[in-house]
């Protein structure tokens, strides 16, 4: 079969997915002497399969994960205080639809982050948009936009994000400012029922040093928790080396 006069009406159409597999797609229906509307379903069908893969693609590039980290790779046999069962039920990423927040509370180390990208990532698969921020970048950014009055807009884009990961939050250097449009973006997004995952090496007793508002973080707690996964994670380091760690095993007697 002929595609010259096909191909072109395809580029104007930017149908990309079905150009990019015609040739193919029209031989093996003249070799099988497929009908019209099996060969009209196969090319909607890699037109689908390309726009697919471009949205993952556009998603992934745009949710700015920092290392290629995925639940598929995360050394669960190295951490024990981990319930592995407990991560896997969380990977079909019903969490985010349903606007439930996880907090990850450990030393560092202990997997919190790997954690937390594994499930950003399991979001992105599921076809949410995410977003990952570490704590310092994201509250510098916050008062960068304070310079151009952009904070409002800033807080808007982010709660707009399906998922938004907050890595490190710990002991930061905060103004006034920062803490109050931190609050604002976590109570917006609590409005909006958006989904965040927090990693932190604070307790949440300890949050009140943190943020230095007794009120301010009374209802900061108050909305997250309110929809919230606690995940603890008492546990080792996993970038002590094997040989340095403890030997669990008991005893046989």
């Amino acid at each position: 079969m002929k595609t010259n006069a096909i191909m072109p009406l395809l580029a104007s159409l930017k149908l990309k997915g079905m150009a990019a597999s015609l040739e193919r797609i029209f031989c093996e229906a003249e070799k099988n002497a497929a009908a019209t509307p099996d060969v009209l379903a196969a090319l909607l069908d890699e037109e689908l399969r390309y726009r697919q893969e471009r949205s993952l693609f556009y998603r992934l590039n745009k949710a700015r994960i920092p290392w290629d980290l995925s639940l598929a790779t995360f050394p669960f046999e190295q951490q024990p205080a981990i319930a592995k069962h407990q991560i896997m039920n969380l990977a079909d990423a019903a969490f985010v639809e349903r606007g439930e927040n996880i907090v990850f509370i450990g030393n560092t180390g202990t997997g919190k982050s790997g954690l937390a990208t594994g499930l950003l990532r399991q979001a992105i698969l599921a076809g949410h948009r995410g977003l990952f921020y570490n704590a310092q970048d994201l509250l510098d950014d916050v008062y960068a936009s304070m310079a151009d009055r952009s904070t409002s807009a800033f807080i808007k884009r982010l709660t707009r994000i399906d998922l938004l990961v907050i890595d490190e939050l710990g002991y930061l250097n905060l103004t006034q400012e920062q803490m109050n449009a931190f609050f604002k973006l976590m109570a917006d997004r609590y409005l909006k029922n958006r989904a965040t995952i927090i990693t932190t090496n604070l307790d949440y007793t300890k949050w009140y040093d943190l943020f230095a508002s007794k009120d301010m973080v009374d209802a900061l707690l108050d909305r997250l928790q309110h929809r919230c996964i606690t995940i603890r994670i008492d546990g080792p380091s996993l970038r002590t080396p094997i040989s340095d760690k403890p030997n669990r095993r008991k005893n046989k007697k």
